[in-house]
């Protein structure tokens, strides 16, 4: 049996801007996706499904956005650091 060393975290650093990017952009682009399907299924099915289709594919642009906006806005400061770690140096 192989042992794994464990990692442990010792910054409060966020990731990187650039991986942070990407994971945006990928969630954006399936939430995209998910609209063009509905859009397509509101051609496609009958009447009454249609309008389930159509309502997705109006609202999800709005959540997209925001789902995909969610994450970086949670940035400490300093006396953020000092209370939650009391024995922080100054």
């Amino acid at each position: 049996m192989s042992k794994q060393k464990r990692v442990f975290e010792i910054t409060t650093a966020p990731a990187a801007l650039t991986r942070d990017q990407a994971g945006r952009q990928k969630r954006y682009f399936i939430s995209m996706m998910i609209r063009t399907a509905c859009f397509i299924l509101a051609v496609i099915l009958p009447s009454p499904y249609r309008w389930f289709a159509l309502l997705g594919a109006v609202t999800l642009p709005y959540f997209a956005v925001v789902i995909a906006n969610a994450g970086r806005e949670t940035i400490s400061t300093r006396e953020d650091f000092k209370k939650d770690n009391p024995l922080a140096l100054d």
